[in-house]
């Protein structure tokens, strides 16, 4: 009679731990869960190639520093160095004090002036 009880009980144990594990799975696969595990599994990803690509440009910076100086100093480059004074030049000479005409041979009397857009 023992023996029974014992058996019974371990059978039902096991049917319940079964169907315990039978209900986890089938909610796991469930469209919104397996949307929901792709989302996170997708912002992991993100988040760790992002800390990658970050730690990268960090590195080429500090790289690309340390290379400078060095060339910096087997050049003999100054930090500073003293630059000319920039120049301005003028591209169109600008006198306004007398208007650019021209005579046509049609007529004496009438002026052009050189400006293209004139007319348009």
């Amino acid at each position: 009679m023992f023996r029974r009880t014992f058996w019974f009980t371990t059978g039902v144990a096991a049917g319940v731990w079964a169907t315990t594990k039978v209900n986890r799975k089938l909610k796991q696969l469930t469209p919104e869960s397996l949307a929901a595990t792709a989302a996170n599994k997708a912002l992991e990803t993100g988040q760790r190639l992002k800390d990658r690509a970050v730690g990268f440009a960090l590195d080429v910076r500090d790289n690309m520093a340390q290379r400078e100086s060095e060339l910096e100093e087997a050049l003999g480059i100054h930090e500073n160095p003293e630059l000319p004074a920039p120049r301005r030049h003028t591209a169109i000479e600008n006198d306004r004090s007398t208007p650019k005409y021209i005579e046509t041979s049609f007529s004496s009397q009438a002026k052009h002036s050189y400006n293209r857009n004139e007319d348009h």
